[in-house]
């Protein structure tokens, strides 16, 4: 991508709203433009970044046999209040009527959806387990606070298994965990894992996955051991059970959270499947990540003075290349590089501005490296690749071209 094309509102000074440091660099970095309170439109960079958290998601989803499918956010009331949870979100779901005078409401979850979709389909035993998911808006009339960690129009993860046992349920369940740290792991993410209430999903038992920043509305100890994953909400256990690590007090935020819901919505619903004896309630679990969450919380735990530092994995671009002119010699070596290189995952920065500029923008963005063409080229005809942690690299054309072509 040239920066000429670019559609990226970046700004030099603090905008409005930016009450906390993910917000500030969020909005000053052009990632996403705020609407209102707690909804926000997301410019091609931001939208760049959470495409890439989700193909990361998608990846580990169905590296574990579950099928992506897509459910509806705007639903009847009835097969809320079927389930016995509307009354639980009275408050927070957005509800009103539509022309005919039936109630309907906007999803703030998907388990009463995505049961009614199986319900007349997954008659026989031989049909199951079966996991399906999605990457879908939710919404959900929350307090706005913190940016993009609490809003009111948000993107997540949703997956449901269905099972005929507890013990289908209990594998699936193992691998759904399997795969939420691959996750956390590819996008780089400091985190651990609690224990948790299922609070109004309801089920047998849940499990958080918590990522550490000083903004996080929730508070856990958990242990400083490299390896370990080990986290609690019990405030009073101090020491972890598997290394006996004296655990370290933390705020964090909430980035995915796994349930057994067992039949929970089954009962309700009437989810059945049919046997020799008759019919049982189909066992369900519930598997979601915050996909738009886990950007504030990246942008939280990776900064710097100069900006956001993403991993590699998610960055709107790997590389950024920086000429110290935009004529002559250094900018035919610029246009070489970038037509060598994959132009999706290159911004060449051809744009009028100071090479300050350039550098700034660059690192307030958040790409990794920048491959600068500047005096060193002119002299000796040496590429710097300047990384985010400051480290440095020297090739000529030969040697850049071999690595990174």
């Amino acid at each position: 991508m040239r920066r000429s094309d670019l559609f990226v509102p970046t700004s030099k000074e603090k905008r409005s709203g930016a009450e906390v440091r993910s917000a500030e660099l969020a909005l000053r970095s052009g990632l996403v433009h705020q609407l209102g309170s707690g909804i926000f439109a997301y410019s091609p960079t931001g939208k760049l970044v959470r495409n890439k958290i989700s193909e990361v998601i998608r990846e580990e989803m169905e590296a574990i046999g579950s099928q992506e499918v897509d459910l509806p956010g705007l639903q009847y009331a009835k097969i809320w209040r079927d389930s016995g949870r509307y009354e639980e979100f009275e408050g927070e779901m957005f509800t009103f009527k539509n022309r005919d005078d039936q109630a309907m409401c906007l999803a703030p979850t998907h388990e009463e959806a995505m049961a009614d979709m199986v319900r007349e389909r997954l008659r026989s035993q031989n049909n199951m387990p079966l996991v399906l998911y999605q990457i879908a808006k939710k919404f959900r009339d929350d307090h706005a606070r913190n940016g993009l960690i609490r809003a009111k129009e948000f993107t997540m993860k949703d997956a449901y298994s269905f099972t005929v046992s507890e013990e289908d349920l209990d594998e699936i369940y193992e691998d759904m965990r399997k795969a939420y740290i691959n996750i956390f792991d590819s996008l780089g993410l400091d985190f651990a894992i609690t224990q948790a209430d299922p609070g109004a999903m309801g089920g047998t038992g849940s499990e958080e996955f918590q990522a550490p920043a000083e903004i996080g509305s929730d508070e856990i100890n958990r242990c400083p051991e490299d390896d370990c994953l080990f986290g609690t909400k019990d405030l009073e256990q101090t020491k972890c059970p598997e290394h006996g690590t004296k655990l370290e007090n933390t705020n964090t935020i909430e980035l995915g959270h796994i349930f057994k819901l067992g039949t929970r919505y089954s009962e309700p619903l009437d989810l059945t499947f049919d046997t020799q004896e008759g019919e049982e309630h189909i066992i369900m679990g519930s598997y979601g990540i915050g996909v738009s969450r886990v950007i504030p919380t990246l942008i939280e735990q990776r900064n710097d003075e100069g900006g956001i530092i993403w991993p590699e994995s998610v960055a709107p671009y790997e590389m950024s290349i920086i000429p110290l002119d935009e004529e002559g010699e250094i900018m035919d070596t610029a246009e070489e590089l970038y037509n060598l290189l994959d132009t999706d995952e290159v911004l060449l920065f051809d744009n009028g501005v100071s090479i300050g500029e350039k550098f700034a923008e660059s690192d307030l963005i958040g790409i990794p490296a920048k491959v600068i063409l500047g005096n060193n080229y002119l002299e000796d005809g040496e590429i710097e690749v300047e990384y985010r942690d400051g480290s440095r690299e020297y090739y000529d054309r030969d040697g850049f071209v071999k690595e990174f072509a």
